[in-house]
């Protein structure tokens, strides 16, 4: 049996009378990639942010391993190994690629930032920086500045900052947003080359990089889940094709 790294257990989180996490429960087991579809509106970053430690539900409860995170700050589930990237690219424009993921290891290990730029002299930093920015198909480009790299890289640069705190699992909001065509298939290589080795929980709409990806969907309307299984349970399950594959999974 399958070993489950997080469980969430009946979430509930609501803002005035929208209630945006509705009893909700899932299980992500370990090296899979685990992804949460659904329409606008579906709660989907809200889930995401309740188990980053972003915001706490009203309800429920969230395990890491054996352990309740429910109560954790992020800095303290970061330290646990939950990683996360955001839906808009969360880095330095004035910085190298290179500087950005040391920054990350060097926030994650909470090394005063004051110090950062002298610490990239230190191999305990660029060392996993490095390898990061390797493992994205960034290391040509490691001291590039920012703003001269293109979207698709700048996306790549959110998952090397990631993986170079060493995560035990990655929360991806929404990696491939803004992608062209050529971008998305890049970090589909990416990412499907991250499995096994890594966790994923993966928040998507590119629906072609879901199914070519996840182990596991959960699918989200109003807060709820409404099925979780295989992707070829998901696209023959009659609720979601009526809720949100529609024309494009039945004809799939």
């Amino acid at each position: 049996m399958a070993e489950i790294l997080l469980k969430a257990e009946n979430l509930r989180k609501s803002f005035g009378g929208v209630l945006a996490t509705d009893n909700l429960s899932l299980s992500v087991e370990t090296g899979t990639i685990h992804a949460v579809i659904g329409p606008n509106g579906a709660g989907k970053t809200t889930l995401i942010a309740q188990l980053a430690g972003a915001l706490k539900p009203d309800g429920g409860r969230i395990l890491f391993g054996s352990e309740d995170i429910s109560a954790l700050a992020p800095p303290a589930r970061s330290r646990r190994g939950i990683s996360r990237t955001f839906q808009i690219t969360s880095i330095f424009n004035e910085f190298t690629a290179l500087e950005n993921a040391a920054l990350a290891v060097q926030a994650h290990d909470s090394h005063s930032f004051r110090f950062w730029r002298p610490a990239l002299d230190d191999p305990k930093l660029v060392e996993p920086a490095q390898n990061a920015l390797r493992t994205v198909g960034l290391a040509d480009r490691a001291n590039i500045i920012v703003r001269n790299l293109s979207h698709g890289e700048r996306r790549q640069l959110e998952i090397a900052m990631a993986l170079a705190t060493a995560p035990k699992l990655l929360l991806l909001d929404e990696p491939m947003a803004g992608m062209g065509a050529e971008e998305s298939q890049r970090m589909v290589s990416i990412l499907n080359q991250l499995k096994g080795n890594h966790t994923i929980l993966l928040i998507e709409h590119d629906m072609d990089a879901v199914f070519a990806l996840a182990d596991q969907i959960t699918v989200l309307v109003y807060g709820k889940s409404i099925a979780s299984g295989t992707p070829v349970e998901i696209r023959s399950n009659e609720e979601v094709r009526t809720a949100y594959l529609g024309e494009e999974g039945a004809a799939d």
